[in-house]
Order: structure tokens, then C-alpha cells, then sequence
């Protein structure tokens, strides 16, 4: 995934604009409404090791005929949460820099967006979906191409998930940082939660094994 996100700023200036977009959704498991909507003061990394982005709302394309303002996307809270909800997800050296680089060279929207339109607008699935295909076909083989294999941006959500469940991140914790309840996580992710029962299984025994030496 990190190779497709280099491609990314490879696809001209919109790929340049879009890298720090789309490692929002790499890294820190953002749903690709949640990042258009993402102010500078929600992803504005703080120094040190881990800097959370804050996540406060989200702009899914919807078409205009649904939106008070006639926009061809809507802002709206969180999926599933109350309207003033956010949701803080800590995240790693990498996309500290590429968020830090991106507000270096584009700076923000007017209204304090980090991520726009080519003209200026609210983001909107089309372009970034473009730019992610172009991505894919700049670091895939030819056969990779025609295979479902990071085929949409939404992927690298689901990529990132499986990665901390994998990882040994909590269910509980995964759930937290990712916007899901525990069923849900159960329900999507039930085959990487399933790889890590040889580990967990591991770690019981050792605990377990401890106590009896005392």
C-alpha cells in the first residue's frame, strides 16, 4: 500500500495534492468522507512520535438535489455518532510528515480544509478515485490491474484495520480508533481477528505457565 500511496503524487499535481488524502485513510483508517471533511485543527499533528487526528465530521458525495446548499457532497458528523462527536485515532511518524509536507506546500481551503476540489470545492469521489486508478496502474502489473486488489481507496481503511487487529491491537481499541462497534468489527474483519488467536493463545499460556513457577 505504501508504494501505491507514492504513486499517487506521481499523477501530476492533483497526485501531489491527493498523497496526504489518501494516507489519511492508510494510516489512520479514515473513511474517505471523514478526510474530505478533515479540518487543519482535526489533522494538524502534534510533535513527537504519534500525533492523534482528530476527526469531527464527514462530507460523502451525496449529489446536489440532497444537500441544503445545493453542493454535490453534504457535511454531516460521524457515521453513527452523535452530530458534535469526534473521534481520535493516534497515528505514526509517516503520515505526521506527509500532513505536515502537505499544509508546507497547499496550506488549507478558506474554510480550513485540508483537502480540496482542483477548483477549489469540496473533494468529491470522482477525482480522487481517478487519481487512485492511474496509481494502480503505475504500480501493478497488468494482471494485478484486473484483480480486486486495492481496487478502491476504501480499501486502505480495511487495510489498516486488519493490519492493527494483526498487530495485536485490542478489538476494543481497533473498534475505538476505527469508528466501529464490536459487532461490526466482528462481523468485517472476522478473518483477521482469526489470525491472531495462535498469538493470543500464546500469550495466555506464558501467562499461565508464570503463575505456576511462582
Amino acid at each position: 500500500m505504501p508504494q501505491l500511496i507514492d504513486a499517487v503524487r506521481e499523477q501530476n499535481d492533483r497526485g501531489r495534492h491527493l498523497k496526504a488524502f489518501f494516507g489519511c485513510l492508510y494510516y489512520a483508517a479514515t473513511r474517505p468522507g471523514e478526510a474530505v471533511g478533515a479540518p487543519r485543527v482535526g489533522l494538524h499533528a502534534a510533535r513527537g512520535r504519534l500525533g492523534p487526528v482528530v476527526l469531527s465530521s464527514s462530507s460523502p458525495r451525496v449529489g446536489s438535489g440532497w444537500t441544503d446548499l445545493g453542493e454535490s457532497y453534504d457535511s454531516r458528523g460521524l457515521k453513527k455518532r452523535a452530530r458534535k462527536a469526534t473521534r481520535e485515532v493516534p497515528i505514526p511518524p509517516v503520515p505526521v510528515r506527509l500532513i505536515r509536507d502537505h499544509i508546507s506546500e497547499f496550506g488549507t481551503a478558506e474554510d480550513g480544509r485540508l483537502f480540496r476540489a482542483a477548483r477549489g470545492g469540496g473533494l468529491i469521489s470522482k477525482e480522487y478515485g481517478d487519481i487512485w486508478k492511474a496509481a494502480r496502474r503505475a504500480v501493478l502489473t497488468k494482471q494485478e490491474v484486473e484483480t480486486p486488489l486495492a481496487e478502491v481507496p476504501y480499501g486502505l481503511r480495511a487495510t489498516c484495520v486488519s493490519l492493527w487487529l494483526e498487530s495485536g491491537v485490542s478489538s476494543a481499541e481497533v473498534a475505538r480508533r476505527a469508528g466501529h462497534s464490536i459487532a461490526v468489527l466482528f462481523r468485517f474483519y472476522a478473518k483477521a481477528i482469526q489470525r491472531t488467536q495462535h498469538h493470543n493463545n500464546q500469550q495466555i499460556e506464558r501467562a499461565l505457565e508464570a503463575e505456576d513457577e511462582e
